[in-house]
């Protein structure tokens, strides 16, 4: 079987508003995300900070001026445990992955979901969503996500001198969480570990030392 052309692109930290997201990651990483824009068929909104080459950090929330979609949001931000716990605050919760086959990507593992088209102002992409909305493994196993053309969002940010040292995760089930890493040729990318309940967190470099989501 051909191995999947996999590649981290985006981490994702969600909040229960946008602002305070953009304080809590400015508060660790020394740097302010700056607006993005609006998923209108989400109903979120979110803003970008860039982690280096292509990649970047996203903090995303539901979009207080935006539409209830007439299905579950993404990365389970209608999902009634996790909005207890960002309730608490604002949290790494999942990461998204980009492919440039999503098709086949989904054809291997259709627990990802449905490769729906996406929009936010100039940029369009496809991208792995179950039909309830939930983050595969529990934030562990990324979302997939396969860009238009050849532009990138992390190519308009300033580039603050920030960089993923490590991404790790624990579940209670890890040996599961791997094999679905090791499908998407992801499983040095991030090493996951046994706990009671499912984390990911990311080392970042950051000019002031290293810090941890």
């Amino acid at each position: 079987m051909n191995p999947l052309a996999v590649e981290p692109d985006h981490l994702v930290v969600a909040a229960l508003d946008l602002a305070q997201g953009c304080d809590w990651v400015e508060a660790r990483l020394g740097f302010r995300p700056q607006p993005g824009g609006r998923h209108v068929a989400m109903g979120t909104h979110n803003a970008l900070l860039s982690l280096g080459l292509r990649f970047y950090l996203e903090v995303i929330a539901v979009d207080p001026d935006g539409e209830k979609p007439p299905r579950p949001r993404w990365f389970d931000l209608d999902e009634p445990r996790l909005k207890a716990d960002l309730a608490e605050g604002p949290q790494l919760v999942h990461w998204v992955a980009r492919t440039d086959d999503i098709a086949a990507a989904v054809a291997r593992m259709p627990s990802l979901g449905i490769a729906t088209p996406m929009a936010r102002g100039d940029f369009a992409w496809r991208i792995t969503i179950p039909d309830d909305g939930h983050r595969p493994g529990r934030g562990l196993v990324p979302t997939l996500i396969q860009w238009s053309d050849a532009r990138h969002p992390a190519d308009g940010l300033p580039d603050r001198g920030l960089r993923l040292a490590l991404l790790a995760g624990e579940h209670p089930e890890p040996a599961a969480v791997r094999t679905d890493l090791a499908t998407l040729g992801l499983s040095e990318t991030l090493k996951v570990t046994y706990a009671k309940s499912p984390r990911i967190a990311a080392m970042i470099r950051t000019p002031r030392g290293t810090a941890t989501l």
